[in-house]
């Protein structure tokens, strides 16, 4: 007799503890059909709900039967009664082209369409270009293949049960074989306590807004024209402050394309519309290119004066700078050049040139390691783990979160400004070496947003705590907080520790015909305003 408690009933299981959830959390973000589902759903055999459940975890949405094969499931057609009677699956889908050349094989497709095939052996993908021109209109798979002696399986219930997951995760980037991962130990998470405020959709209008942006972007990445996209997209407005953010990134997204097509009038007005981060400054270039230099220079000046992050002043600045040379006027105050502390080595040629330069460097007592933007992110992380993963509502509403969904949001530190002011004082008074060692002990390995605990080991924590100053993990961790998205990379690839001496230095490494990027110019310069030793090494390779 089959169990719910079986091993290889695992998959069911968990879906079972979603639908559970969602049932006792998300109750009223449900419509009728939806919890008609969860409830018919418990009510079915065990075999009919494993099926389901498999169908649902692989890809597509049309199965042949003769490829089903589940032990624990047993007979197919039988589990598959319960679920065609509810019009959970259906049997008779009618099939495109392109769904039935997915369903069959290259020698499948040979024999049933060998009157419409040219002689010659032909590849599987050249036997589809060539039938689809001849095929368009869709047709069962008894129709396509009348010899064909298979049945089809078609899961009709796709949609709403992506609107399920959807309600569970907050996304739809996450999928059932979370459970699965975090089961066998793969991934493992914080448990940050879930309250009735904390869940990713205020209600249901949230939920149709955040599927509808999404089926406008899909479309868009299909090759739906940009106007088309836009009237589908309609006169969207939400009061979500996640969805909105979502529908500005969309506009932003659509708008690059048309300026890369060379629509510069279409580009303009939609990054106007757009308030999406980098909007501003594609505004200033689409200006440029249309001649209109002496508006571009005033949204310049706008920028300049309130600035998104750094990333935006410094292109706007070198826009300034431009244009006052083209429009005649007295040239623009420049930023004080980056003065480098240039190391520059002639090595062996290697496949890694970061690696080569490490292994160089190195010496006995004092270590190099190739870190990038891990470390100051992975000390960031491990001395801030309470306000990074603080139960805010709305930041973590589901067991699987890597980090607080609001992340990347302007408002992140602002919700939180007093809990990173406590664990930055640790900083000032010193308990700041005890509170990292005792997080990475007890939390090591849960997935974190920040700490990547592989490149983190005791040796590499011990050696940063004896030579990193205080005040320079202070202004590393104030310069993360201003802007997580954008500071958390361009921070120099090695670092050597000098424990015995307490001291350090950062080394950005160039190999032949490298230069420095400019968030990587960025975090330099801040090193250098702020007295941390850093050096920019370029590297060619000796014949």
């Amino acid at each position: 007799m089959l169990s719910l408690d079986a091993p290889e009933l695992y998959y069911l299981a968990n879906f079972r503890k979603a639908l559970d959830w969602l049932d006792t959390h998300h109750r009223d973000l449900m419509d009728d059909v939806e919890r008609a589902f969860v409830l018919d759903f418990s009510q079915l055999p065990l075999p009919s709900q494993a099926l389901l459940v498999r169908l649902v975890m692989r890809k597509g949405v049309h199965f042949r039967v003769s490829k089903l094969r589940y032990a624990e499931i047993g007979e197919i057609p039988s589990a598959a009664a319960p679920l065609l009677e509810l019009g959970w699956l259906i049997d008779c889908a009618a099939l495109c082209f392109d769904e039935l050349g997915a369903l069959l094989l290259k020698d499948e497709l040979a024999a049933h369409f060998a009157s419409d095939l040219p002689a010659g052996n032909l590849k599987k993908s050249e036997l589809l270009e060539h039938l689809r021109q001849l095929h368009l209109e869709p047709r069962s798979l008894a129709d396509w293949c009348p010899h064909l002696d298979e049945r089809l399986l078609s899961l009709a219930i796709g949609p709403l049960c992506d609107r399920l997951r959807l309600m569970f995760f907050g996304n739809l980037a996450q999928d059932w074989s979370e459970f699965v991962l975090a089961d066998l130990g793969i991934f493992r998470y914080e448990q940050v306590p879930i309250t009735p405020g904390s869940r990713g959709f205020r209600n249901r209008q949230d939920v149709d807004d955040y599927l509808h942006l999404r089926a406008c972007r899909d479309a868009f990445e299909a090759g739906m024209a940009v106007t088309e996209v836009l009237q589908q997209l309609g006169d969207f407005a939400s009061d979500s402050a996640h969805i909105r953010e979502r529908h500005q990134r969309l506009l932003l997204q659509l708008a690059q394309h048309l300026e890369r097509a060379g629509e510069l009038e279409s580009a303009l007005t939609l990054y106007r519309d757009s308030r999406a981060v980098g909007s501003r400054q594609r505004q200033i270039r689409v200006l440029e290119r249309l001649g209109q230099d002496a508006e571009a220079l005033v949204l310049a000046e706008q920028v300049l004066n309130a600035p998104h992050n750094a990333e935006e002043a410094q292109l706007a600045e070198r826009a300034r700078t431009r244009l006052h040379k083209r429009l005649g006027l007295a040239p623009a105050a420049k930023a004080a050049k980056l003065i480098e502390d240039r190391l520059d080595l002639r090595l062996p040629r290697a496949a890694s040139v970061e690696l080569a330069v490490a292994m160089h460097l190195a010496e006995p007592g004092a270590p190099v390691h190739y870190v990038e933007n891990t470390l100051i992110c992975g000390l960031f992380g491990l001395l801030c783990w309470e306000a990074i993963f603080a139960p805010l509502p709305g930041a973590f509403f589901h067991p699987f979160h890597t980090g607080p969904v609001d992340l990347h949001r302007a408002d992140f530190h602002a919700r939180r400004s007093e809990l990173f002011a406590a664990c930055l004082a640790r900083l000032d008074d010193g308990s700041y070496v005890e509170a990292m060692r005792r997080t990475h002990a007890e939390k090591f390995g849960i997935q974190s947003p920040f700490v990547f605990w592989d490149l983190l080991d005791n040796e590499c924590l011990e050696q940063a705590l004896a030579c990193l100053p205080p005040a320079h993990l202070a202004a590393w961790f104030r310069r993360l907080l201003a802007d997580i998205r954008e500071n958390r990379a361009g921070m120099p690839d090695l670092i050597q520790f000098w424990p015995a001496e307490g001291r350090y230095r950062m080394i950005e490494v160039k190999g032949p015909g490298d230069r420095l990027q400019d968030n990587q110019k960025r975090w330099l310069a801040f090193c250098a305003e702020h007295g941390m030793p850093v050096s920019v090494c370029y590297v060619e390779w000796a014949e």
